[in-house]
């Protein structure tokens, strides 16, 4: 590779039994494909391999002589299973040298949390001679970056807690140090709710029709719509893409949700935050999600007073204190059902508003009027109660995930449409 030339080609191999046995989930695909892409390149292959010296080996040698950038994960930890840097070192020609610095950071991190560091951790404290250790301040494994032949290496440990912080704060900032990407992102992403991939499409040609300079995907995922605004292959200023992105905005309204990977429940418990006010939760269907999408944002305490999964009649009667007569007369999954669940769970820990949810996420269940997929989500607010009715066509899992994300656009959408009420008014 000419080492005045960007990264064209990066490739990426996986290491790991587990991956090939479907015990744990590969999950680092997406986050490197959405990583790089935020600078414009695309990865060129990804290749799961078992921990075995020979295959090892021979992937190596089958990609690395067209690669430009080749990331290996996993394979680093301390076990006998974990042959990734002996592996890489036979591969290279080079050989593995015991590093004290590195030792010292597994025997501090060890120390830190008042542990003896292990014999067999020994095997982390060894380095391809001449690469990079890059720091790993969640684990014991340390990666390493390594350059032959205008070539470059980087040698990631498995687990996302520790992968992810690496790439981010050792492995980006060398690739842009050496010049191997910009520094500046190539496109601008925006996120859509509540609409459908080809609806959205067809409202957005004027604006895809004017930039021709601006090249347009979309992806779908868990009831969202991200669209990417990219001048990577023409070359053009980003500022045409953030122009389009921006006239997106304007004219998708309360569909548009925020720019690139916006966060709901964030952005939400922001908003309260702000106020100073609170949210109370039930559950049903969901059985949780809509609590965990908030309790994952740090800070949610200072918004998120608790909440219930109510599953049965009963528990809905018990723990929120919906009224009997209510469920008879319009049975648990119905929109008086949620709203008086949003209320109960807002007037019982004293929270401005409620949030909830009661549906048929199947495959049992459901009836002629409101069949398996049917979810009524229940709004309560200082201005009033709601009810907002959705039909998803899908399997259990995927009515349960996006039940929680509509519940969580829906209280999106209340929110701004309140705030925007009350600015007018104080105005």
């Amino acid at each position: 590779m000419d080492p005045t030339q960007k990264l064209q080609k990066i490739d990426v191999i996986h290491l790991g039994d587990e991956l090939l046995l479907g015990l744990r989930s590969n999950t680092h695909l997406k986050y490197l494909g959405q990583k790089f892409s935020q600078y414009g390149l695309t990865l060129s292959s990804d290749l799961v391999i078992r921990d075995n010296h020979e295959e090892i080996v021979a992937s190596l040698n089958s990609v690395w002589k067209n690669t430009d950038l080749l990331i290996t994960t996993g394979g680093l930890g301390p076990t006998v299973d974990d042959i990734t840097r002996q592996a890489v070192a036979d591969f290279m020609g080079v050989e593995l040298v015991f590093s004290d610095d590195i030792m010292k950071a597994i025997q501090n991190r060890f120390s830190s949390i008042g542990r003896e560091m292990k014999e067999n951790n020994k095997r982390q404290c060894f380095q391809l001679k001449g690469s990079e250790v890059m720091e790993n301040p969640n684990g014991t494994a340390p990666g390493l970056f390594f350059e032959k032949d205008g070539k470059y290496l980087a040698m990631l440990p498995g687990p996302p807690r520790e992968l992810k912080p690496m790439v981010e704060n050792q492995l980006i900032p060398r690739l842009i140090e050496r010049g191997l990407i910009e520094e500046s992102h190539s496109y601008v992403q925006i996120r859509t709710c509540g609409i459908g991939e080809s609806a959205l499409e067809e409202k957005l040609k004027p604006i895809v029709s004017a930039a021709h300079e601006v090249d347009v995907a979309f992806c779908l995922h868990s009831g969202v719509v991200d669209v990417r605004f990219s001048t990577q292959i023409s070359g053009a200023p980003i500022s045409i893409a953030k122009g389009c992105a921006e006239a997106a905005r304007e004219l998708l309204g309360d569909d548009f949700v925020g720019y690139g990977d916006f966060d709901t429940a964030k952005s939400i418990i922001s908003n309260l935050t702000a106020h100073g006010q609170r949210l109370a939760l039930a559950e049903s269907c969901t059985g949780g999600l809509i609590a965990a999408a908030f309790t994952d944002v740090s800070g949610a305490s200072k918004v998120v007073s608790g909440g219930v999964v109510a599953y049965t009649k009963e528990a809905k009667i018990q723990l929120l204190g919906v009224p009997e007569d209510i469920l008879l007369q319009h049975d648990e999954v119905s929109a008086e059902t949620a709203v008086a669940m949003a209320t109960a769970a807002a007037e019982s820990l004293s929270c401005e508003y409620g949030l909830s949810t009661t549906g048929y996420a199947g495959p049992t269940g459901g009836n002629e009027k409101d069949p398996v997929g049917t979810v009524y989500i229940g709004y309560y607010s200082p201005v009033g109660a709601w009810s907002k009715r959705i039909f998803i066509k899908g399997d259990r899992e995927l009515v349960r995930q996006r039940a929680t994300v509509y519940a969580l656009d829906v209280m999106r959408r209340k929110l701004r449409k309140y705030r925007q009420q009350d600015d007018e008014f104080r105005g």
